[in-house]
């Protein structure tokens, strides 16, 4: 192990949260330190992907004394987000003769956070995970909540369970590697966070935009950017842990997105996709009367800005799309249910369940254009 004292970090992030969440550059260089103090193991099980490895794998498994740690590469990519890949890894983990002494790393983006955390969460009931996030996106979502899961033929995130990392480590600088494609999607969720709880951290991420897309990953605003997400998050996560009511706030811009990304058979950018259902369902909390027009313009202006699509692929049947979204994990009853703003940093509270039930030819008319 390395000799490195986790206090190298700095304290965590000050959140209502039952673990560490550390956010500092240099941080990947402390993770060795991190596991000794949270989750000590007589195994360590690294599981990532084939991008991710190539940067930053080998700066992880140097911390660790030989024969320590095993490596469990997948390719990279939301379609590997399966049952099957989960089994092998499973199976794979038997192989190596891992057992409850054993803590998993998840070093990647949101789909290995999502696949390791199921993997940690099921495997002899349930193994402590460290989550070390690598693209934006994992950093300011899906890294933090305790949600793991993999996606199934009939929708996204459908078979997963609620695992608590031990710690989440997270490092603007892994960022750099970071193509602008992927930085770009992470700015949605982003955005997303503060559409939905704060309209003075949505107006700082607007303001960081020109820095973010002339410097990318190096962008001095980031690492103020990331806590922010994380606290936004962190702060409704420990009010509805089980996202039984205002954790359905997250879910703003999801419920189209999901459906998008199942229709395109998950080779969209999950940031993008999210984009797009925003958008949308800004649009629809118009329609609603629960909004008025300012906060579609305002959406709208915010996507574009952060260089986003701001409507589905062309080539997407909207009815399809209306379809799609009654396969998603938040319908109830057959009806797709919707988290939608009141105006920046307001959503509806939908009499206490944080969603409204929208029907399916308004999202029709707006997904067409229809006035």
């Amino acid at each position: 192990m390395s000799a490195v004292a986790p206090e190298a970090l700095g304290a965590p992030l000050a959140l209502p949260l039952a673990y560490p969440v550390y956010c500092q550059r240099g941080a990947l260089a402390h993770i060795a330190a991190v596991v000794e103090a949270v989750a000590p193991a007589h195994r360590v099980a690294l599981i990532t992907d084939a991008h991710v490895a190539m940067h930053h794998a080998a700066a992880v498994e140097s911390q660790f004394a030989e024969g320590h740690l095993r490596r469990f590469t997948i390719p990279a990519g939301e379609a590997e987000k399966t049952r099957d890949r989960w089994a092998q890894l499973t199976d794979a983990l038997l192989a190596w003769g891992a057992g409850r002494d054993t803590t998993v790393i998840a070093l990647g983006g949101g789909v290995v956070g999502d696949l390791a955390g199921f993997v940690a969460a099921t495997f002899m009931r349930g193994l402590p995970v460290v989550q070390v996030p690598t693209s934006l996106l994992a950093m300011v979502d899906a890294s933090v909540g305790g949600k793991t899961a993999v996606d199934t033929p009939q929708g996204k995130n459908l078979v997963g369970a609620f695992h608590d990392p031990a710690a989440v480590v997270i490092d603007p600088d892994v960022l750099r590697t970071l193509s602008p494609d992927q930085l770009r999607a992470g700015l949605a969720e982003v955005l997303k966070h503060g559409i939905i709880a704060d309209a003075a951290y949505f107006d700082a991420t607007l303001q960081a935009l020109p820095s973010l897309s002339a410097e990318g990953g190096a962008a001095s605003a980031l690492p103020a950017l990331i806590a922010g997400s994380v606290r936004i998050k962190s702060a409704v996560v420990a009010e509805d842990v089980r996202e039984g009511g205002l954790r359905q706030i997250l879910n703003f811009g999801h419920t189209i997105a999901h459906a998008i990304e199942l229709l395109e058979h998950y080779t969209l950018l999950h940031g993008d996709a999210v984009a797009m259902g925003m958008v949308a369902e800004a649009h629809l909390a118009v329609r609603l009367g629960l909004a008025s027009p300012t906060l579609a313009v305002a959406v709208e202006d915010a996507v574009r800005r952060a260089g986003l699509p701001l409507r589905p692929p062309a080539h997407l049947d909207p009815a399809a799309i209306v379809a799609a979204t009654h396969g998603d994990k938040k319908a109830r009853g057959g009806a797709a249910r919707y988290a939608l703003p009141r105006a920046v940093g307001e959503m509806e509270s939908g009499e206490g369940r944080w969603s409204v039930s929208v029907p399916d030819a308004l999202v029709l008319q707006v997904l067409t254009g229809e006035t």
